[in-house]
């Protein structure tokens, strides 16, 4: 994220930090990294060093439908995440630190959660980049453990298939025949969406159809998001980061981001290492449910009340890329 959160600044964060973790910051610097979240690299008194987020609760759709449902999915998944890591024995989980008073994360205010990590020196990859063969087949091992440590956590949340923002996005095809007046960008978005309005509703519909088939399939714990951005190479580990999505879900939810169908050498190194073998139709609808979610949640961001940022302009050019790569 390029903007920073409204309404909170360093003092806030510093404060949080102080009654939920003890930590003394004497060096605050903001991370313009990352998507979905806000981060700054901390370094406290003692010479030691964190990585704090700060989520805002009305951008988490998936997590929740009110500020206090998003925050407490927020917390179950990374406490889910430090189960992972502390009792499932799984060293590439980047886990956050506890608070002192045992929970994941701190609110910070009415809008937005805290959570602190152990700062950990590296260099993250670019979403979209394609990772070399060696990098794909040591992705699926770590996919691999991560499902088969599904019997030994005792709670994590239950993904949901259906989109997170659908009932927004339907209304924005409704309306797609009215000026959208939220911000600067709103017309240029519906005039994107104007141009794919078609694309949209067929897609919809086949997302529907496969989503049927894949409700009934063996769900695992899932990361959601395991693409390179959310890969952490550190020295000789790799680390996996972002937990917020972490749930359980048929696994192809992870492996189409390393799989491009069924019968490809990483599917084959899955099955091999699990027994299990890759659902197509499930690659398929995860594969589809990126792009819808995406683009519902690119335009419901356009469609509500903005300026002219950063971030905003980002939200542009996502979505008409994201709307002309769309599978189908």
């Amino acid at each position: 994220m390029r903007d920073r959160p409204a309404g909170v600044g360093e003092r806030d964060l510093c404060d949080a930090l102080a009654a939920g973790w003890h930590i003394d910051s004497s060096a605050v610097r903001y991370a313009p990294v990352g998507g979905g979240s806000y981060h700054w690299i901390v370094g406290d008194a003692a010479g030691g060093r964190w990585f704090a987020t700060v989520d805002d609760l009305d951008e988490k759709g998936w997590l929740g439908d009110t500020r206090d449902a998003v925050a407490e999915g927020l917390a179950t998944a990374m406490e889910t995440a430090v189960a992972l890591r502390q009792e499932a024995g799984l060293a590439f989980v980047l886990a956050p630190v506890m608070a002192r008073n045992g929970a994941a994360t701190v609110r910070l205010g009415q809008a937005y959660a805290v959570t602190v990590f152990p700062y950990q020196p590296g260099a993250a990859g670019r979403f979209g980049e394609e990772l070399p063969p060696a990098e794909r087949s040591h992705l699926v091992d770590m996919l691999a453990a991560l499902h088969a440590a599904t019997p030994r956590i005792a709670t994590a949340p239950r993904h949901q298939v259906e989109l997170a923002h659908r009932s927004d996005f339907e209304a924005a095809l409704d309306q797609l025949g009215h000026p959208w007046d939220g911000g600067p960008f709103s017309e240029p978005a519906r005039a994107l969406l104007q141009a794919h309005a078609g694309q949209a509703e067929r897609l919809l519909a086949r997302f529907d159809r496969l989503a049927e088939r894949v409700t009934a399939l063996e769900p695992v714990i899932s990361h959601g998001e395991p693409h390179p951005g959310n890969l952490l190479r550190a020295g000789t580990e790799t680390l996996l980061i972002d937990w917020d999505t972490v749930a359980l879900a048929p696994p192809e939810r992870d492996l189409w981001w390393v799989s491009s169908d069924s019968s490809s050498a990483e599917a084959r190194r899955y099955t091999q290492a699990t027994g299990r073998r890759v659902d197509p139709a499930a690659l398929l609808l995860y594969r589809l449910r990126w792009a819808l979610d995406d683009v519902s949640i690119y335009t419901r961001r356009l469609r509500s009340a903005h300026s002219r940022t950063s971030d905003a302009e980002h939200a542009l050019r996502a979505l008409e890329i994201t709307l002309a790569g769309a599978p189908g």
